[in-house]
């Protein structure tokens, strides 16, 4: 096989490549930060870099033929998915194609619980050996915490053994014992250390948060988010799933990525906290069903064809050297329960957090990311679905759709008597593109101005100077192109209309079908997630995004699915629960159910062609 030279620009790097891999994985595997929102398929458009005439790739194809304006041809402009590296050959990457690394807080914490956790510090004085009872260390750790704590000890972790003779001779056999659950001795420290540190991990298709957490007194020292990297390799699970058996090496590289950047976030966490990782004896980790699979290196094909069967669904406890974790080696990760193939420890994890389970009043919670999960409950019933309403909500399958990072617009207002458009956009700098609340924003406020009708087509209306014509026809233009950091028009087209319809019917339709099953109108929407905390109630409920939803009864509720990893690290019985949790709700595949399509279709329409809104008029 042939090996060509890549010349990658600005970045001043140089890759061997294969002769017919794609331009695509080239720069995915020379660590450059590129788009890629549809995994490679040919589908967003998003991965646009400029190839050298003359150089040699493959022809353009259908796709880049689709995607590509006429001018940007002539530039040299194509797909970094779709061009095949055909010999020796330059390739450069614009601003706009770059992948930034601002990522929206995702580590809001809003309740707690009381600490009970699986690891525990005990402090042990240990008896003097003796030529009369010689019996060994352990074997007189073991007698001192059964006499003196009345702990029966079954296990020691072998980490211990290099380092637990010496230590325990150095403290004059007075040592505190680290425990997992009583049974199992993780460490052994010395008398000064009265600390021991856990790690709770929201894995997110799109974003990470970790928080770094005090056992004893279940204090969070310190959290943040970052972008999940695997974000290069596709923003839908689909892609991943796809990237993961159809690629070369596809599922050790969606793993080794994923570890490498999680591994980078606990060691930031440890140095805000001051603490060694080596103090960190526990984590847990909740993430929806790929991600968990992804997570332990589990193969997901056979989440990806029906019957969308997961290989395993219970709690799991592994060892974190096990999974690549890089906290202390004798440490233990807990992995939340599964319900189902697109709902998954994250959703438990959510229930856990507000605990619907517990109250008369039923509820119906909306936890919108890359995937929309759905659980509407009280403590007589909890019933789940799981819908796709992530990509045009988050910026995906929109023509200037963007992640919520530096230069993304993510507030939108119109005047249309003063003719003014007003946006806010992250970051404070000039706008290259559009988010998912800037979107919801956008489509609710043209709604507001009559510039589009309830069908979401574009209607005749004043404001000329904001129209132009697009290569699918008309364009609103939000920021004309001397504002913008990318020199042209960011407009919403007819197309990103009619996907914002797509998705948010979905989410309604989902919903409505869960309140058919409960029998029972929920009295409050909690909106949980990072999307929650950033979205516009009002402008959501202009659209018709939930059924039975006021703006007052629309409330945020954080990061609940951080803060259910949070509740499972500092209390052992909430994991008890959140096992009864995964077996108690009832999932519902929304493909199977008859009245989805016509529930779908109906709220195609803004606000919906059949519902009633009214109180619509006071928030237009």
């Amino acid at each position: 096989m042939a090996y060509f030279e890549v010349k990658i620009l600005p970045f001043g790097k140089e890759a061997k490549a294969e002769g017919g891999a794609s331009l695509l994985e080239v720069l995915i595997n020379s660590d450059v930060p590129i788009e890629s929102v549809c995994g490679g398929r040919g589908k967003c458009g998003k991965c646009k870099v400029r190839v050298s005439p003359g150089d040699s790739a493959s022809s353009l194809s259908p796709e880049e033929n689709r995607l590509l304006k006429a001018q940007e041809i002539a530039q040299g402009m194509r797909l970094a998915c779709m061009t095949r590296v055909r010999g020796d050959i330059a390739c450069e990457v614009p601003e706009s194609s770059m992948r930034k690394g601002y990522v929206r807080d995702k580590t809001r914490v809003l309740r707690a619980v009381e600490p009970d956790p699986a690891i525990r510090l005990v402090r042990v004085r240990v008896p003097e050996p003796s030529l009369s009872d010689p019996s060994s260390d352990l074997e007189r750790i073991g007698v001192a915490m059964k006499e003196g704590l009345g702990l029966s000890i079954e296990a020691i972790d072998p980490y211990c053994f290099s380092y637990g003779p010496s230590l325990l001779r150095r403290e004059g056999l007075e040592v505190n014992v680290v425990t997992w659950f009583e049974k199992e001795i993780l460490g052994l420290q010395g008398r000064r250390k009265g600390e021991v540190y856990g790690l709770a991990l929201d894995i997110g298709t799109t974003t990470i948060g970790g928080y770094l957490v005090n056992l004893r007194d279940g204090r969070i020292l310190s959290s943040g988010s970052i972008l999940n990297p695997q974000v290069r390799f596709g923003e839908d699970i689909m892609s991943r799933i796809s990237y993961a058996v159809n690629a070369r090496d596809g599922l050790r590289m969606l793993k080794a990525v994923l570890m490498d950047d999680i591994n980078r976030l606990v060691q930031d966490l440890c140095e805000k906290a001051e603490v060694e990782t080596d103090e960190i004896f526990e984590g847990t980790v909740v993430g929806n069903t790929v991600m968990h699979h992804l997570f332990l290196g589990i193969d997901p094909s056979a989440l990806g064809a029906a019957p969308f069967v997961p290989f395993l669904r219970r709690g799991l406890d592994v060892k974190a050297r096990d999974v690549g974790l890089k906290i202390n080696p004798s440490g233990y990760v807990h992995l939340l329960p599964l319900e189902a193939a697109f709902v998954g420890a994250d959703n438990v994890a959510v229930i856990l957090a507000l605990k619907p389970y517990l109250s008369e009043e039923c509820v119906l919670i909306v936890d919108i990311g890359t995937n929309g999960e759905i659980v509407i409950g009280n403590k007589k019933r909890l019933i789940s679905a799981s819908c796709a309403t992530g990509p045009a909500l988050e910026g995906a399958h929109i023509k200037f759709g963007m992640r919520a990072d530096v230069g993304a617009i993510e507030r939108v207002r119109i005047d249309r008597e003063s003719g003014e458009v007003w946006v806010n956009v992250i970051g404070g700098v000039k706008p290259k593109g559009i988010c998912g609340s800037g979107v919801i924003d956008a489509v609710a406020e043209l709604f507001k101005a009559g510039l589009i009708d309830g069908s979401g087509r574009f209607a005749r209306g004043e404001m000329g100077d904001r129209w132009k014509d697009g290569p699918k026809g008309r364009e609103f233009i939000l920021c004309k192109a001397e504002d913008t950091s990318i020199g042209e028009d960011i407009t919403i087209t007819q197309e990103d209309i009619r996907n914002v319809q797509l998705a948010k019917a979905a989410l309604y339709a989902g919903a409505k079908i869960l309140i058919g099953h409960m029998g029972v109108e929920p009295s409050r929407v909690l909106l949980a997630g990072a999307f929650g905390m950033y979205i516009d109630v009002k402008n959501a409920f202009v659209l018709g995004m939930f059924p039975c939803a006021e703006p007052s009864r629309i409330v945020s509720v954080g990061n609940a699915a951080g803060e259910g990893a949070i509740f499972a690290l500092l209390n052992r019985k909430q994991r008890e629960e959140a096992e009864k949790i995964a077996e108690a709700v009832e999932y519902k595949e929304l493909t199977l159910e008859k009245a989805f399509q016509r529930e779908f279709i109906d709220a195609l329409y803004i606000p919906h062609r059949k519902d009633p809104f009214p109180s619509l008029t006071d928030y237009l």
